[in-house]
């Protein structure tokens, strides 16, 4: 059975606005870390026109992006893989999607570790994509706070320094997160 929850979300930073809440949903065999992954990918990437897994009306892609931005062509400019991603599915995605902006968003710098040796041994293109892994304690964190009611009040975001502060159902963090480059 799938899950739905609720986010009200709020920013405090005046170049980085929030919609007022968002709806996510689990499917029954979808781990509740990636309802989070998704999240925080909203979250951080937040911009216009920026969706939760929408359905593409594009034949010639065949997957459903965790997170998506797409232009006033509808082309994709942003796509966004949370979790555990098979290099083999990124690969396709850098032909399928040539102009978009391309990220993985992983529980952890460790995870990150994984993908880009797997992706190295793929032979996958240099400079095509991003990967961003958060601390594992914080995510662990904020994973045991997620419930079905949720609220997210961001304070900062820095993308130069990997540093960012919110509260997360009443709870104050301060963490960093990794960003590579592949």
């Amino acid at each position: 059975m799938s899950a739905k929850f609720n986010v009200r979300l709020a920013s405090e930073i005046a170049n980085h606005p929030l919609p007022a809440k968002i709806l996510l949903t689990k499917e029954p065999l979808e781990p509740l870390s990636h309802v989070l992954l998704k999240l925080l990918a909203f979250v951080l990437f937040q911009r216009e026109r920026l969706q939760i897994e929408p359905r593409l009306h594009d034949d010639n892609i065949p997957f459903v992006p965790d997170v998506l931005q797409l232009d006033y062509e509808m082309r994709p400019t942003l796509w966004i893989e949370c979790g555990d991603t098979p290099a083999s599915k990124l690969d396709k995605l850098a032909v399928k999607v040539p102009l978009a902006e391309i990220w993985v968003v992983q529980r952890s710098a460790e995870e990150l570790i994984a993908t880009k040796k797997e992706m190295r041994r793929l032979e996958l293109r240099p400079n095509r994509y991003r990967l961003l892994g958060f601390e594992p304690a914080m995510f662990d964190e904020m994973l045991t706070l997620l419930t079905h009611r949720n609220e997210l009040l961001l304070y900062r975001l820095d993308f130069t320094e990997q540093q960012m502060q919110l509260d997360f159902n009443g709870v104050w963090f301060e963490g960093a997160f990794e960003v590579q480059k592949f």
